[in-house]
């Protein structure tokens, strides 16, 4: 579908989000140049909220563009786009009934081009760092992210280098090295992969990719806030479950309600953040529960799910003060209650949803069960990808579940 033609946007500037610092975002920029925070994207929501109409907005039948006025893209002419965004919000019946919830949902981003959530974040971060001049990314990745910057660098005539652990799905490295990108395979973890996508950004000039090490990754997952509240009828849920290995998603989200809220398109009510980790590595539900700011390094991470397989998240102060702000909480579910979910939820609700997904149905159980989640809520769980890409996890021990 053709893009709205209007090139204007309420970008206004860069916003450090450890030391407060504020830049301009028309230079390209990485981390914060003061403290290496974190940049967040902020727009002159003041203009905004007396020009933008947000029902206008919402029936444009663009997708995740259909936000572009929020977007940080100047140009339209700079934007890559597959059709990304504008994913199902589907009301899960059967399962909410099953575990005594009366309103469920589960917002479906393994629809999206690429088969999950990364698509958004790659289309908005590759298409501004077009904008700005550059041709050449790396990108360190567990599996999806990859897949979806060498799609999205392919679609803009631009080479992007991957960084996975050699363990990382195959769909994922097979689906990175069929648009073109130069797959390295790395011993060790996602945090190995992210020290050699450093080392070669600095050596060879290539900008970095990497979650939160550059301001506009999370501006395409914010949208996935924007569509919430839009197919619930500008309605805030009380509850969102997501799944939380590097966090984008989850500050995204948080990020749009704010905004959202400015714009006077919501009241003051937000949803509470609960994030999900494995059991096998939850660096964020141990700092939580300590009281911690910060994430300790989570020694012998392992999970079959790997996009929860994060030692260590880069915006762990962010992660954390969002679950607090929120009024959230961190709970931990095993790879078997992930896989009993993913089979639980194709067979009572037909979607195919990737073990990360399935993890927040394990964890939607465990909170209703201690009481953390009131059967008169609505809760929107994300499944951030399609099962579809793990063929074996569908298939194994269907028979006994």
């Amino acid at each position: 579908m053709p893009i709205s033609k209007t090139d204007k946007t309420y970008l206004d500037h860069l916003a450090c989000s450890d030391c407060g610092e504020t830049t301009s975002p028309d230079a390209l920029h990485t981390t914060c140049p003061s403290c290496g925070g974190p940049l967040l994207v902020r727009y002159d929501l003041d203009t905004a909220r007396t020009e933008l109409d947000r029902d206008r907005l919402a029936a444009r039948p663009d997708r995740l563009w259909n936000w572009r006025e929020l977007l940080p893209v100047r140009e339209t002419a700079h934007i890559v786009d597959l059709g990304e965004g504008g994913m199902p919000l589907l009301e899960a019946q059967r399962i909410g009934q099953a575990l005594g919830v009366m309103h469920l949902w589960i917002k479906d981003e393994g629809l999206n081009p690429t088969g999950s959530f990364k698509a958004r974040g790659m289309a908005v971060a590759i298409s501004r760092a077009i904008e700005l001049g550059v041709r050449d990314f790396v990108v360190p990745t567990a599996g999806n992210a990859g897949g979806a910057a060498a799609a999205y660098s392919a679609r803009g005539g631009a080479r992007v280098r991957v960084d996975m652990p050699k363990d990382a799905p195959l769909a994922n490295r097979a689906e990175a090295e069929a648009a073109g990108a130069e797959v390295v395979l790395v011993d060790g973890l996602i945090s190995a992969a992210s020290a050699l996508a450093a080392r070669h950004a600095r050596e060879h000039g290539w900008f970095d990719l990497s979650t939160l090490r550059e301001p506009y990754r999370v501006e395409g997952k914010k949208t996935m806030g924007y569509e919430i509240a839009h197919q619930l009828g500008w309605r805030v849920p009380d509850g969102i479950i997501y799944p939380t290995g590097g966090g984008t998603g989850l500050i995204g989200i948080w990020k749009a309600f704010a905004e959202m809220e400015a714009l006077g398109w919501i009241d003051a009510k937000r949803p509470r953040m609960i994030a999900v980790q494995a059991e096998g590595c939850a660096p964020v539900y141990r700092a939580f529960h300590a009281g911690l700011n910060h994430c300790e390094m989570w020694a012998d991470a392992h999970t079959e799910a790997a996009g929860l397989r994060v030692p260590r998240p880069f915006a762990d102060k962010l992660i954390l003060a969002t679950l607090r702000d929120s009024g959230g909480t961190v709970v931990t579910v095993s790879d078997a209650a992930m896989k009993r979910a993913q089979h639980w939820i194709a067979r009572h609700e037909g979607m195919s949803a990737c073990l990360e997904g399935a993890a927040t149905i394990a964890a939607l159980d465990i909170l209703i069960q201690s009481g953390q989640v009131r059967p008169d809520e609505w809760i929107v769980c994300l499944n951030t990808g399609s099962g579809l890409k793990e063929p074996h996890q569908l298939r194994r021990d269907s028979a006994h579940v």
